[in-house]
């Protein structure tokens, strides 16, 4: 797992680990158990802080952050609109255009195989839409012959 560097020198996965650490309660325990199975999803995940203290993961671009309530703690998707979530795991910000959201409440059990595979897709989403944005390589220039 690769980490991004933060401006107060401090890595993002410590921030994320204080983080955890600091809310002692079972949405430390549940923030945990979510970070562990999108790192089991995608070993090549990137950490980052972002917006002032959330927990962000990327591979491509933006796969989720996790947010911490009172109450809940929630996995945003970036761009989950765009993602097939055939166990239903979107709960909550359904009506937007791009982003989906899962809300944890304390107690909840997580269908781990379902959320693995909604990272891959988010990854897997998130490459196709890099190669789409990517510059095509040099062209070779088509040459008219001319008729003598």
């Amino acid at each position: 797992m690769k980490e991004s560097a933060t401006t107060k020198g401090e890595s993002p996965s410590r921030l994320i680990d204080a983080r955890i650490k600091e809310l002692d309660d079972w949405r430390g325990e549940m923030l945990s158990h979510v970070r562990a199975l999108i790192k089991q999803a995608d070993p090549e995940v990137i950490e980052e802080w972002k917006w002032r203290g959330v927990p962000v993961w990327s591979h491509d671009g933006i796969i989720c952050t996790g947010e911490t309530y009172k109450s809940i703690v929630k996995l945003t998707f970036s761009n989950g609109a765009s993602l097939k979530d055939p166990s239903g795991l979107f709960n909550s910000s359904l009506e937007g255009n791009m982003r989906r959201a899962i809300d944890f409440f304390e107690g909840d059990k997580i269908d781990e195989r379902a959320l693995k595979n909604l990272v891959r897709a988010a990854v897997d989403y998130n490459q196709i839409k890099l190669k789409k944005k990517a510059p095509a390589g040099p062209r070779a220039k088509v040459h008219k012959s001319k008729k003598t």
